[in-house]
C-alpha cells in the first residue's frame, strides 16, 4: 500500500459524511471509544500487513514507507494510528529482531488475520527505567511462573498476544530481564487479573489498561532471544520505532497547521482577515519551519536504518527527542493563532484539540524525552574525541529521499556505542564548500561554530554526567547536539535535492534551528520577516492545493 492509496480509503476529512472523517473521528473521541469504522476499513486493506516483513507473507520492505503510512493514519486520528497499528509494530519488532522461527511465522499469521500484539514492558512505579521492572518470571519444570503487574499499556486487554517484559534473575545489571512471546488464550483465565483502563485527557479512544498476573504459567517457547537478553532486545528494537515515531508526529502536526490556517484565512477579525496579522503569518511560518526540519531529520534516520543501521545507536534517540520538541513547541504556538478555538470540542477547529491532547502523551509515551538524552550522554564524550570534524562526509544516497534502498536487514541492528553518527561530516563539508557570505554559508558556519563549542564541552564531561543523575548543563549539551545534528540533516538534503526543495524554506529551517541554540541570531530582522513572508505564502499555497506541508507535498483528498 502506498501512502496515497490509504489516503483515497480515508476520503475526505472535512466531508461530514465521511465515516472516518473528523466528525466521526471526533465523536468516537467523545465516547471515549476507537473508531470502529476505521478499524473495520483498515482491516479490510489488512493494514497489518505493513508491519510483517515481506519474507514472512506482509508488506514491509521500506522504513520510510512505513512511516509515512502510519504519518497518514495519524494526521486522521492518533488513536487509530497508535491503537490499531502501531502498538502492535512495538511489540512485533522484538519477533522480528530476535524471534525464533516458530515464533516470527506465528506473529505473522496473528497480524495477518488482523489480530493484535501488546508490547506489555510498563510498569508505572518505574516508567521508563526498565532495569528496575518488577514483574517477575521464575522458571518452574516446563517454563515459568509470572507475577507482578503491567500497567498503562495499549491493547492489553484486547490482544490476542503479547509481548511481556520480565525480570528473570535478582542479580543487578543489563542480563537481568528477558522477554516472552505469550497468547492470550494461552494463560489461564484464573491467574491474570485485568485492571481497569487507566483514564486519560489524550489518547482518549486507546484501551490503555493492565493486568495483574499471578503464579502464571508460561511455556518455555515463550522466551524470545535467550534468557536475559530481554534489554539487548529492547535496545535494538528501540532504534527501529524511535525512527518511525517522528514521521508520525508530522501527521498530527499537519493536521494542526492546516487547521489554523483554515481559520486563519476564513475568520474576520479587526476589520481583515486573522492571516492579515503579521503576529499569525509569522506563527504559521515558524510551524511550516518546524514541520519540514522535522521531516528532514526523520527521513535521514529513516534511510539510515538501511544505509547505515550501525549509527541508530545515536541517530534513533536524538531523532525522537528533537522531534517531539518541536512538535509541541509547535502546537504550543499555533493554539495561540486559535485562541479560544484551540480547545473547543465541536465545530469546524474541534479537531485541533484533539490532536493537541492525542500527541501530548505520544511525545513521553514508549520512550521519554530524558530517557532518550540519557542514552546520547554517554555517547557524547567518545563522538567529540573520535568522530566530530575528523569524519568524512556520509554518502550523498542517505539524504536522497525517495531514492531505492538495500532490503531492510534488522539483523544489523546493533546494541553498542555507535563509532560516529554518520551526519556530522556532511555538516564541516557543506560549511566548506558553501559561500561564507551567502545565507546558506553563514547558517552553515554558525553551526559547525557550534560543533566545536560542543567538541570542547562533551570532551570534557566527567563520569557523574554520563548518567541519568547528570548535571543540567550535561543534558543541555545532549539537547544542542541534536540541534545541530537536525541542522546537518537539513542543509544536506536540501543540498542533495537540488531544486525540489524551496530554497527560503531552508533558510526558516535553519533560522527556527538556530533559534534553539539560544545564541546570537544569523538573519537580520529584514531577512527574517522576507524568509517568514515565503514560508507564509507557501504554506497558503500548500493548502489551497491540499497538498502536505511536508517534503513530499503530496496531494491529498479534500
Amino acid at each position: 500500500m502506498r501512502a496515497d492509496e490509504l489516503d483515497r480509503l480515508l476520503g475526505d476529512p472535512w466531508d461530514d459524511g465521511n465515516p472516518v472523517g473528523y466528525a466521526g473521528v471526533l465523536a468516537a473521541d467523545e465516547r471515549q471509544e476507537m473508531h470502529a469504522e476505521g478499524e473495520r476499513l483498515l482491516d479490510r486493506a489488512v493494514f497489518n500487513a505493513e508491519f510483517v516483513p515481506a519474507a514472512h507473507g506482509g508488506r514491509l520492505t521500506r522504513a520510510d514507507r512505513l512511516a509515512e503510512l502510519l504519518g497518514t493514519l495519524w494526521r486522521r486520528d492518533p488513536c487509530l494510528g497508535l491503537g490499531y497499528g502501531f502498538s502492535s509494530f512495538i511489540a512485533s519488532v522484538n519477533i522480528w529482531t530476535s524471534g525464533s522461527t516458530e515464533q516470527q511465522h506465528q506473529v505473522a499469521q496473528l497480524l495477518l488475520a488482523n489480530k493484535r500484539i501488546a508490547a506489555a514492558f510498563h510498569e508505572l512505579d518505574h516508567g521508563n527505567d526498565f532495569a528496575r521492572v518488577e514483574a517477575a518470571a521464575h522458571p518452574v519444570d516446563g517454563g515459568w511462573l509470572l507475577s507482578g503487574r503491567k500497567e498503562i499499556v495499549t491493547n492489553l486487554r484486547r490482544a490476542e498476544a503479547m509481548v511481556l517484559f520480565a525480570r528473570t534473575s535478582d542479580t543487578a545489571g543489563s542480563r537481568s530481564h528477558s522477554q516472552f512471546l505469550v497468547t492470550r488464550d494461552g494463560l489461564p483465565a484464573d491467574r491474570v487479573r485485568d485492571l481497569p483502563r487507566f483514564g486519560s485527557s489524550g489518547m482518549r479512544g486507546v484501551d490503555l489498561g493492565g493486568a495483574e498476573f499471578t503464579d502464571c504459567p508460561l511455556p518455555a517457547g515463550a522466551l524470545i532471544g535467550g534468557l536475559g537478553a530481554g534489554m539487548e532486545i529492547a535496545l535494538r528494537s528501540y532504534q527501529i520505532t524511535r525512527a518511525v515515531f517522528p514521521v508520525m508526529f508530522i501527521g498530527p502536526l499537519d493536521t494542526a497547521l492546516r487547521t489554523v490556517l483554515d481559520c486563519a484565512l476564513h475568520r474576520r477579525l479587526y476589520g481583515g482577515a486573522v492571516a492579515d496579522i503579521p503576529y499569525v503569518r509569522s506563527v504559521v511560518a515558524r510551524a511550516f519551519a518546524d514541520l519540514l526540519a522535522a521531516d528532514a531529520y526523520a527521513a535521514v534516520g529513516l534511510r539510515a536504518l538501511h544505509l547505515a543501521p550501525e549509527v541508530m545507536g545515536v541517530f534513533a534517540p536524538a531523532a525522537k527527542y528533537l522531534a517531539t520538541r518541536i512538535l509541541l513547541d509547535s502546537f504550543h504556538d499555533l493554539r495561540s493563532v486559535l485562541g479560544a478555538n484551540a480547545y473547543l470540542r465541536e465545530g469546524r477547529y474541534a479537531i485541533f484539540q484533539k490532536m493537541a491532547r492525542d500527541v501530548a502523551p505520544a511525545t513521553f509515551a514508549h520512550v521519554s524525552r530524558a530517557a532518550c538524552l540519557v542514552m546520547l550522554l554517554p555517547q557524547l564524550p567518545r563522538l567529540a574525541r573520535r568522530s566530530w570534524q575528523v569524519d568524512p562526509s556520509a554518502p550523498g544516497e542517505l539524504f536522497d529521499l525517495g531514492a531505492d534502498l538495500p532490503p531492510l536487514r534488522l539483523d544489523r541492528l546493533v546494541a553498542g556505542m555507535p563509532k560516529h553518527d554518520g551526519v556530522m561530516g556532511a555538516l564541516t563539508e557543506i560549511a566548506e564548500q558553501e559561500p561564507p557570505d551567502g545565507l546558506v554559508g553563514r547558517f552553515a558556519m554558525r553551526f559547525v561554530g557550534e560543533l566545536w563549542t560542543l567538541r570542547a564541552q562533551c570532551a570534557a564531561l566527567g563520569p557523574a554526567d554520563l548518567t541519568i543523575d547528570a548535571s543540567p548543563a550535561a543534558f543541555a549539551l545532549a539537547d544542542r547536539y541534536t540541534v545541530v545534528l537536525g541542522a546537518a540533516c537539513a542543509l544536506a538534503v536540501w543540498r542533495r535535492g537540488g531544486d525540489r526543495y524551496p530554497a527560503d524554506a531552508l533558510i526558516g529551517v535553519l533560522d527556527r534551528l538556530n533559534d534553539r541554540l539560544g545564541g546570537p541570531p544569523v538573519l537580520t530582522e529584514t531577512e527574517r520577516e522576507g524568509v517568514q513572508g515565503h514560508l507564509f505564502d507557501l504554506a497558503v499555497q500548500r493548502y489551497r492545493d491540499r497538498r502536505l506541508f511536508d517534503l513530499t507535498a503530496r496531494r491529498i483528498p479534500g
